[in-house]
C-alpha cells in the first residue's frame, strides 16, 4: 500500500472508530494558485530545470495531470477557471483589449464576467465558507464586476492584463494607470512591493483574520508570474547565470529528454520547430549573452513564485491549516512570445523609454526593466509542445495541473486522462460538497456548468471523465480546436499558423508531429462537423479575414485612450469655428 493509501485506510478507521460526528469531517480548505504564462514545461515536476521546491513537492505528494487543456489567453481561461462555464456563454471569449467593434456589439463578446454566471466563490460562500482573492482579476473592473462583488469576501486585485511587478506602473501605454483594488476600493501598493511577495503576505493576512472560527476558507492566488513585464529578485535570477547559455533549441531537447524519462510525454514523443524559432548560432557572442539573460530572469520569476507559495504552504502547517487544505495549481496559458527576439533594435530601445523602461543587460529584472523571452524561448518554455499563448496549439493549450493534500484520498499520483479547465470549479464543488445551481441564482437565470468534478480520476473509479464520444469544442480570436476521446481537431492563424484544420492524437504525439487527417478521413470529418455545432451552439463569431490580435489591441487602445480628447478637440474646432468664419467675414 502506498503513502495515500495507508492515509486513506487510517482516516476510513478513524471515522469508524469515531461515529458519525468524526465521519461527517469538516469541508476541506481549498487553495487554487493560478500562474501567469507559464508554459508546460517550466516546472520541475514536468522537465524543467527551475528550482521549483514546493511545486515538486506536492506533485510528490499529490498528482499531475499530463493532457490538461485551457483557453490559450488570461481572460477567457479565468472566466472559465471561475465558473465551468464556456467562455462563449459566460461573456469572455477574448481579452476584452483585443475585441474588434464588430464583435464587442454582441453580449456574449464584451470581454467581461457576465451576471449570466455564478462564480465558485459565490457558491462557496454561501455554503459557510471563507473566500479570499489576492492577484490578478482581469474579468472586469466596474464595481458589479469586481471580485469584491463576484464572491470573494477579502480581496486585493490587479484588474488589468497585466501591470510592472516592482511598482505600481503600467506595463503598456493602453492604460492610464495600474488599476489596484482592495476590497472593491482603489488602492495604494506599499513601497516595498514585489508581486508575488505581496500577494502571499495578502493572503496569509486574510486567512489568519479569520483562523478562530474554525470555518473552511478559499483561498484564489492568480500570481503576476511570469506575464511580462519578467522581473525578479536577484537572489533569484542570478541563481541561472549559464544555465541556458546553450540557447533554445538545447533547452528544448533537454526538456524533452526529462519529459521522457518522467513519463510526462510518451518515450517516443516527437518535436517540431517553430518557424518563429531563431538560430541560435547566428547570433553574435554578445546578443546570445544577452537572449540567455532574459531566460534566467524569467526561471528567477518562477523560482520566485514557487519560494513564496511554500511560505503560505509553511504558514499553514504552523497554524494547523495544512492537513485540511487542498492546493490546486496551474496556469492561465502557455507561455507568452511577445516581445520578439530583435529587442535591442533602436526603436523598441525608444518605445520603452517612453514607458519609462529599459531593457539593458545590467539591469534585467530589476525596478525599471522590461524583459520578455520572446518566440523562440517561448517555445521551449511550452516544449516539447507546439505553438504558445494565443494560439491552439498544445503549447498554447496544454499547462500543468497539479492537485495535492489529504482530503483528496488520492489513489493514483498521474494521469493523462483529458482534463479541461471548465472541469476545475465542478471538482472545488465536489470537494465541499455543494451543489451547481439548478438554472437559477440569486433570482436569475444562470448558464449552466459544462465542466466535470476530477475527483473519480484522482480516486481511481475511473480512467477518463469524458468519454471517447463526447466532444469538448473550443475557439479564440479564430484559432480553434476540437478534442474527442485521445483526438484534437486544430486550426491556428497566420502569422504562425497555416489556417488549415489538422487532426492529431494527442496522447500518442503531444508535440503535434504527425498529422492523421488524411489516415483518418472519416474522423476528420466528424470531428469538423461537430466543432461547427460546438460553434453554432456557443454563439461563436467569426473573425474577419485581416483580423490581427496586435494590431486590433493597438487600435482599441487608441480609441480608448485618446476619444475623449479628439472629442474635444473636434468641439473646440465647432466652438470656435463660427468666430473664425465671423473674423473672416469681416476682414473680407
Amino acid at each position: 500500500m502506498n503513502r495515500v493509501g495507508v492515509w486513506r485506510f487510517v482516516a476510513l478507521a478513524l471515522a469508524l472508530l469515531a461515529g458519525p460526528r468524526l465521519a461527517a469531517a469538516t469541508p476541506p480548505n481549498i487553495v487554487l494558485v493560478l500562474a501567469d504564462d507559464l508554459g508546460f514545461s517550466d516546472l520541475a515536476p514536468y522537465g524543467s530545470e527551475i528550482d521549483t521546491p514546493t511545486l515538486g513537492a506536492l506533485a510528490r505528494e499529490g498528482i499531475r495531470f499530463t493532457n490538461y487543456h485551457t483557453a490559450a489567453s488570461c481572460a477567457p481561461t479565468r472566466g472559465m477557471l471561475l465558473t465551468g462555464v464556456d467562455s462563449h456563454r459566460n461573456g469572455v471569449p477574448n481579452i476584452p483589449e483585443t475585441i474588434s467593434p464588430q464583435q464587442q456589439e454582441h453580449a456574449n463578446y464584451r470581454g467581461t464576467l457576465g451576471h449570466n454566471v455564478v462564480t465558485v466563490a459565490s457558491l462557496l460562500q454561501d455554503a459557510g465558507y471563507h473566500t479570499y482573492m489576492a492577484g490578478k482579476w482581469h474579468l472586469g473592473q466596474t464595481p458589479d464586476l469586481l471580485p469584491f462583488r463576484r464572491g470573494f469576501e477579502r480581496t486585493v486585485t490587479m484588474a488589468d492584463s497585466g501591470a510592472d511587478n516592482w511598482e505600481q506602473k503600467a506595463y503598456i501605454p493602453i492604460y492610464p494607470r495600474a488599476n489596484w483594488y482592495a476590497d472593491g476600493e482603489r488602492t495604494t501598493l506599499p513601497g516595498d512591493f514585489y508581486s508575488s511577495r505581496f500577494l502571499v503576505d495578502k493572503m496569509i493576512e486574510f486567512i489568519d483574520a479569520n483562523a478562530a472560527d474554525g470555518r473552511p476558507f478559499f483561498a484564489y492566488l492568480p500570481f503576476q508570474a511570469v506575464h511580462i513585464p519578467v522581473q525578479a529578485p536577484a537572489a533569484f535570477r542570478d541563481k541561472y547565470q549559464g544555465v541556458y547559455d546553450a540557447g533554445w533549441t538545447e533547452l528544448r531537447k533537454q526538456r524533452l529528454a526529462r519529459a521522457r524519462e518522467l513519463g510526462i510525454v510518451p518515450p517516443d514523443a516527437g518535436m517540431v520547430t517553430m518557424s518563429t524559432t531563431g538560430d541560435w548560432a547566428s547570433y553574435s557572442p554578445e546578443m546570445q549573452r544577452y537572449h540567455a539573460r532574459r531566460m534566467e530572469v524569467y526561471a528567477g520569476m518562477v523560482d520566485a513564485m514557487d519560494h513564496h507559495l511554500g511560505r503560505l504552504v509553511e504558514h499553514l502547517k504552523r497554524i494547523g491549516r495544512y492537513q485540511d487544505t487542498v492546493f490546486i495549481f496551474t496556469s492561465d496559458n502557455g507561455s507568452e512570445a511577445s516581445g520578439g527576439d530583435d529587442v535591442r533594435s533602436l526603436g523598441m530601445r525608444l518605445a520603452l523609454r517612453l514607458n519609462d523602461y529599459s531593457n539593458d543587460y545590467d539591469t534585467l529584472g530589476e525596478q525599471g526593466s522590461f524583459n520578455s523571452i520572446g518566440p523562440s524561448f517561448a517555445s521551449a518554455a511550452a516544449g516539447p509542445l507546439a505553438f504558445y499563448k494565443f494560439y491552439a496549439g498544445e503549447g498554447g493549450m496544454r499547462v500543468p495541473l497539479i492537485m495535492a493534500g489529504a482530503p483528496l484520498l488520492l489513489e493514483r499520483q498521474q494521469t493523462d486522462a483529458f482534463a479541461y479547465v471548465t472541469d476545475i470549479t465542478p471538482t472545488i464543488l465536489a470537494l465541499a460538497d455543494v451543489s451547481a445551481p439548478p438554472g437559477r441564482y440569486g433570482g436569475r437565470p444562470v448558464e449552466p456548468m459544462v465542466g466535470r468534478s476530477l475527483l473519480p480520476l484522482l480516486r481511481a473509479e475511473s480512467d477518463r471523465v469524458y468519454g471517447p464520444d463526447e466532444p469538448i469544442g473550443y475557439e479564440l480570436a479564430g484559432n480553434a480546436a476540437l478534442f474527442l476521446g485521445d483526438y484534437k481537431l486544430v486550426r491556428n492563424r497566420p502569422p504562425v499558423g497555416d489556417d488549415q484544420w489538422h487532426l492529431y492524437n494527442i496522447v500518442t504525439d503531444p508535440g503535434e508531429t504527425r498529422d492523421l487527417a488524411g489516415q483518418m478521413p472519416q474522423r476528420f470529418e466528424r470531428m469538423q462537423a461537430l466543432y461547427e455545432q460546438y460553434a453554432v451552439d456557443n454563439g461563436v463569431l467569426p473573425v474577419s479575414p485581416d483580423y490581427d490580435q496586435a494590431s486590433q489591441g493597438v487600435y482599441n487602445a487608441l480609441k480608448e485612450r485618446f476619444t475623449p480628447q479628439i472629442l474635444l478637440l473636434v468641439l473646440t474646432f465647432l466652438v470656435l469655428l463660427p468666430f473664425w468664419l465671423f473674423y473672416r467675414y469681416r476682414r473680407a
